[in-house]
């Protein structure tokens, strides 16, 4: 294949013919497999891990399909595939994770093989979205455009991608393994609640170094990952993380599957021995079987298409006159975009949770309209952001006015990036066989409560994470407020937490006291709100205001009575 960049997507790899000639032999292989359970040759607990190696669920009502995006690129003609199997196969719509991935809940088991086929010819799968294994890297939803950025991530994203899928050694570990990797010195990733979380930057020559994180985590037993490593140099990216995953895999807990995962094993060992064990395979590796050399990094980068950024010498200007002109897009610049390493460009974040909708459900249309418009305004390209939104990363300032008049006609145009409307929340028992309440009731309650807009700009930015349960899909952990459902006799219950923090300043959220009904949920995070307000210095965020005062500002309001 050629590697003119011209001629390549953009963002994202471009796949081969070697490529595609194993996608098509997997999703014939898996046919004839669930064939093979369709006829009844196959019990479910043989069939089981087949499908969840191929990313099918077995949810309340119907089968779940997760694809996979990787680090979070897709092209516009990956985005109309998706609405195709949305409008064909599901019900009209897909739902973006917080894995950068895409599920379609309602899926029949004899569609999935041609599902996969379809997925296939766009040169997308669902191979390793679930099962004990290394799952998809997740990156920056700014990766490659963002002015803070130090080092596109998305190239050594896409080395990760490689050398984990399919890796013979690693495809049946003791648990679930997530990678996340940051170019930026600003933590968009969530890198230290990952299994292995990754900080790159250039060092010596320019080659990047790493700071290797591990063990952390949410779920049952939350955790903020350690530094194993700092300045870790480019050449011994794979041959270190094998080890890490050599460790784990030799060490992690097989017998309780509440206890398996990576942050246990480095909890139980201590970090001073993980990092012994670590360090004694690394030292016993053939590292020049794994080295990166800059040739083989070039190699992969010459994959990726580049977009031309060229605009008018006048493109932030025209930005500048109209916003001055429209409140209401100046309102949308301020909350939905990302300055962009160009000047004269920009990084527009199209919000898909609309005042009362669905956190991260997207319809068969509003696909397409992506996809035209990344094709209109960003090269073809978009991104999926573990917010659980979507990113056209490269858009002329001079032309962003007339994106949003045609995002605010198909309704994702609210302006609620990281304000109190862009809730985070996990599908919950509306849809998961393991969740013990619904999250988007509470999730579209909470949204029509806040939809204006100027109060959402006034409360400034606030978090808010909502989970099912204990398995925190949601990361309610990690939310400025968390909200977890919980059972109690029957009925479905909500805890809050208050004071987490996904990013630099990465925190676990506590618990303030006792679970509440829905509807009592919903009154007491407003009057908690209103408190804030209140107790707030200048513009302090609520964040800053609960770190300042600690949770007894502001249990009282939470729990006042009715």
């Amino acid at each position: 294949m050629s590697t003119d960049t011209a001629t390549l997507p953009v963002g994202r790899y471009a796949y081969d013919q070697v490529d595609r000639t194993f996608l098509s032999q997997r999703v014939a292989q898996f046919r004839e497999q669930v064939n093979r359970r369709i006829a009844g040759d196959l019990s479910e607990d043989e069939f089981k891990p087949l499908r969840l190696m191929n990313g099918l669920y077995l949810q309340l009502h119907a089968y779940m399909l997760r694809v996979a995006v990787p680090y979070g690129m897709m092209g516009s003609d990956q985005m109309r595939a998706l609405a195709h199997i949305a409008r064909t196969y599901d019900r009209d719509y897909g739902h973006f994770t917080t894995r950068q991935n895409v599920q379609f809940n309602w899926i029949r088991l004899e569609d999935t093989p041609d599902i996969l086929e379809h997925l296939a010819r766009v040169n997308m799968h669902a191979i390793q979205t679930s099962g004990n294994c290394i799952r998809n890297v997740t990156c920056d939803e700014f990766a490659g455009a963002a002015a803070d950025e130090l080092l596109d991530p998305r190239i050594h994203a896409e080395i990760l991608r490689q050398w984990s899928t399919l890796h013979p050694e690693f495809s049946f570990l003791p648990r679930k393994f997530k990678i996340a990797i940051s170019g930026s010195p600003h933590d968009r990733v969530a890198a230290r609640f990952h299994d292995i979380g990754l900080v790159a930057r250039p060092g010596p020559q320019g080659r990047p170094v790493f700071d290797v994180f591990v063990g952390g985590g949410l779920g049952r037993t939350p955790i903020i990952g350690v530094q194993l490593r700092d300045n870790l140099p480019e050449e011994d990216l794979l041959a270190y993380l094998e080890a890490i995953v050599r460790v784990y895999n030799a060490y992690g807990r097989r017998d309780n599957m509440y206890k398996a995962r990576i942050k246990i094993l480095v909890q139980a060992l201590g970090v001073e021995q993980f990092r012994e064990k670590v360090d004694a395979e690394f030292a016993l590796m053939n590292r020049a079987d794994y080295r990166l050399d800059p040739a083989i990094v070039d190699g992969i980068r010459a994959r990726f298409g580049i977009p031309d950024l060229v605009a008018p010498a006048d493109a932030a200007q025209n930005l500048a006159a109209d916003r001055r002109a429209d409140p209401a897009f100046d309102r949308w610049v301020r909350t939905n975009t990302h300055p962009h390493r160009n000047d004269g460009f920009i990084c527009a974040v199209v919000s898909v949770k609309p005042d009362g909708g669905i956190p991260g459900d997207v319809t068969a249309d509003q696909m397409d309209l992506i996809a035209d418009l990344a094709d209109g305004w960003s090269f073809g390209e978009i991104r999926v952001t573990h917010m659980q939104n979507v990113v056209l990363g490269h858009v002329r300032k001079d032309r962003l006015r007339d994106l949003w008049h045609r995002l605010v006609a198909a309704g994702l145009g609210t302006p609620n990036i990281g304000l109190v409307g862009d809730i985070i929340a996990c599908p919950g028992l509306d849809y998961c066989a393991l969740a013990n309440a619904r999250s988007i009731p509470i999730a579209q309650k909470l949204s029509a409560r806040f939809a204006d807009p100027e109060l959402q700009e006034r409360i400034g930015r606030l978090n808010i994470n909502i989970s099912g349960c204990i398995n925190a899909c949601g990361h309610h952990h990690a939310g400025h407020i968390g909200i977890l459902g919980v059972d109690k006799r029957g009925e479905e219950f909500f805890q809050l937490t208050l004071g987490g923090s996904a990013g630099n300043d990465v925190a676990i959220g506590q618990i303030i006291g006792p679970a509440l009904p829905e509807d009592e949920t919903v009154d007491a995070i407003a009057r908690l709100i209103d408190t804030y307000l209140v107790l707030r210095q200048g513009d302090e965020q609520f964040i800053d205001t609960y770190r300042r005062l600690g949770a007894a500002s502001f249990k009282d309001a939470v729990y006042a009575p009715a």
